[in-house]
């Protein structure tokens, strides 16, 4: 798309990378498999380090991780799953800072690209969230628990033709692609719409455009990097919760 000085890629330059390993395999690494490694490697390395220098009077690194920790202990499982339900505390705060790196990436140069936004990458933690609520209700509630789930309490029995199956695709079928969808879109409008103002930005500049013209973009480029990081830790809260919740819903049945 061409507009004046301005040119926008065609939108799939913005997210499909060209292969760097293994080419033509089905295990070929591009930029997007790179970010999933990188950010494996720091939120392993935050937790590590941080366990292993562990002091009573922490020091600054070790406050900043025990208060991701805290935040998820007091402001998710504590609250949503309820008490007695920590052992959740290490997978979920995993989950939230794996998400949220990924995301941040977004306005860090020269990545600027969020991982969260191919969406491969949101759908394959939803999936991960699916199977591990479902084995959980298993688990907990034995063969009940696909009655449990479909066949809310308090409704009157003729109403269960309707809602029974709304139920049904709702829980087991809706429910990852929501969870995926929701992260996707997100990260990916962001990303969007931080391309065309920084291009747009580049463009005017190089164009010599009046002083008065510039900033207007320049000032939205700013704007929209710093919405984005309360996005990027927005989506990774709302994909945690959200993931407490449907855990919690398998650890204890409808009554």
């Amino acid at each position: 798309m061409t507009l004046g000085a301005f040119e926008f890629p065609p939108v799939s330059h913005l997210f499909e990378w060209p292969e760097i390993f293994l080419k033509d395999t089905p295990f070929a690494v591009n930029k997007t498999v790179l970010l999933m490694w990188l950010t494996v490697l720091i939120a392993g390395g935050i937790f590590i380090v941080a366990g292993r220098n562990f002091q009573k009077i922490p020091g600054k690194f070790q406050s900043l991780v025990e208060s991701i920790v805290n935040f998820i202990d007091n402001g998710i499982v504590d609250e949503v799953m309820g008490p007695g339900n920590r052992v959740w505390s290490p997978y979920l705060a995993t989950l939230f800072l794996f998400i949220f790196l990924l995301n941040i990436f977004e306005i860090i140069p020269p990545i600027s690209f969020p991982g969260t936004s191919r969406m491969a990458v949101p759908l394959f933690l939803a999936l991960l969230t699916w199977v591990i609520f479902i084995v959980v209700g298993f688990a907990k509630q034995g063969p009940r628990y696909i009655t449990n789930s479909i066949f809310p309490p308090g409704v009157p029995k003729p109403l269960y033709v309707l809602i029974t199956p709304i139920e049904f695709v709702s829980v087991f079928i809706v429910t990852p692609f929501s969870l995926a969808v929701r992260l996707f879109a997100n990260l990916f409008a962001g990303h969007l719409l931080l391309t065309a103002f920084f291009l747009l930005t580049a463009s005017l500049w190089a164009a010599n455009v009046s002083a008065v013209a510039l900033p207007l973009p320049l000032f939205m480029a700013i704007f929209l990097t710093g919405f984005e990081i309360l996005v990027s830790f927005l989506q990774a809260y709302i994909f945690t919760t959200l993931t407490a919740v449907y855990i919690s819903n398998s650890l204890h049945p409808h009554h």
